[in-house]
């Protein structure tokens, strides 16, 4: 049986409700009444079809998740995409700009002397080797960070992981450092 066209909002609100309900032809209609309009939408904004795919991803998700879906369907499923394309646009910004800067390490070596430069890395070095005795997502972190001198953003892309995490590695593996080594009690 053919699907009724969408003349009107309450269609949508149908569709939107049936597909939450997980109406197997919903994801159809739903693909028929606003997958089109939404990829252009998105394209104006990301122009790589990768990320225009994953915004309707993002979207789909954000419908099945919501309590209860508007009456305006149309406008709330545009306000989500675009919500998500700037989101977007933000982080690869971001990511951008940090790829851009030298980490800590390599502006601290520039402006240092012969002798400073034994000692850190003679810092780094234990600081490796107190690492290796961690658990290994902690060592992973501090070894990156304070041996190799990436930031939390460089570890969150190398190890794969969101950057919170990085930064509570980081934290937990600096404590249990303290603790082995004596340095917990504020010195």
């Amino acid at each position: 049986m053919p699907e009724p066209p969408t003349v009107s909002g309450d269609v949508s609100l149908a569709t939107i409700r049936a597909l939450q309900c997980g109406d197997d032809r919903a994801h159809g209609r739903f693909e028929r009444q606003f997958g089109a309009a939404l990829r252009a939408f998105c394209r104006r904004y990301v122009r790589r079809d990768e990320d225009v795919e994953d915004a309707l991803q993002d979207i789909l998700c954000k419908v099945l998740r919501a309590p209860s879906p508007p009456r305006n369907v149309r406008a709330w499923l545009y306000a989500i995409a675009r919500n998500h394309c700037l989101n977007l646009i933000r982080a690869r910004g971001r990511r951008k700009d940090a790829q851009q800067l030298p980490s800590d390490a390599v502006i601290a070596t520039g402006r240092t002397g012969h002798l400073t430069r034994l000692v850190r890395r003679e810092m780094q070095s234990r600081v490796g080797r107190d690492a290796a005795a961690l658990p290994k997502e902690n060592g992973d972190a501090l070894r990156l960070r304070y041996v190799e001198g990436l930031s939390r953003a460089e570890i969150a892309e190398r190890l794969g992981i969101p950057e919170s995490v990085v930064k509570s590695r980081l934290f937990e593996g600096l404590q249990k450092l303290r603790r082995a080594t004596g340095l917990a009690d504020g010195v």
